[in-house]
């Protein structure tokens, strides 16, 4: 019809990203770009690599498939992992802080209250991340940069009792 415009569409995020969906219950799920879906295979092998000791072999595996995906949120918190294992905080801070930074920016946009809880899987690394993070900064003598002084969210309560489980 002429002189109508359209409607304009709402701003969606480029399937490459990692995004949200509301879970049906309360909070909301991450849910991973296809490059991050098509690699869950590989990550099973990673696992597998880290279970028979395999560290340097599966520190290989993870940097190629991170140079396919950098959205591979599990893979940077292996990394994080390691790194901490190693004793090497700056890098773990690093891996842990890029990952959670992945999460933290698929939320960017919603209100505050909003969460992504742990008990769903496509968190629990995001969350794991979180943790390690913490802990790194901690390691690193960070504890400013680590924790708010008044602890909202009972991080230091989690972190003693061992995260999320």
């Amino acid at each position: 019809m002429p002189g109508k415009r359209k409607k304009p569409s709402p701003r969606r995020r480029p399937a490459s990203v990692i995004q949200v969906r509301p879970t049906g219950g309360t909070g909301y799920e991450l849910v991973f770009p296809d490059c991050v879906r098509q690699r869950a295979e590989d990550m099973e092998e990673v696992h597998s690599m880290l279970a028979a000791g395999e560290i340097e072999i599966a520190v290989d595996e993870l940097r190629w498939l991170l140079e396919g995906c950098r959205h591979l949120l599990e893979a940077h918190k292996l990394l994080g992992e390691i790194a901490f294992a190693e004793g090497d905080f700056e890098l773990a801070r690093a891996h842990f802080g890029y990952a959670f930074q992945l999460g933290a920016d698929a939320m960017a946009g919603r209100a505050s209250d909003d969460t992504l809880p742990c008990a769903n899987p496509s968190n629990r690394a995001f969350h794991e991340a979180g943790k390690g993070l913490v802990e790194s900064l901690l390691k690193l003598r960070q504890v400013k940069t680590a924790l708010d002084p008044a602890d909202p969210l009972g991080v230091q309560q989690s972190l003693k009792a061992g995260g999320c489980r």
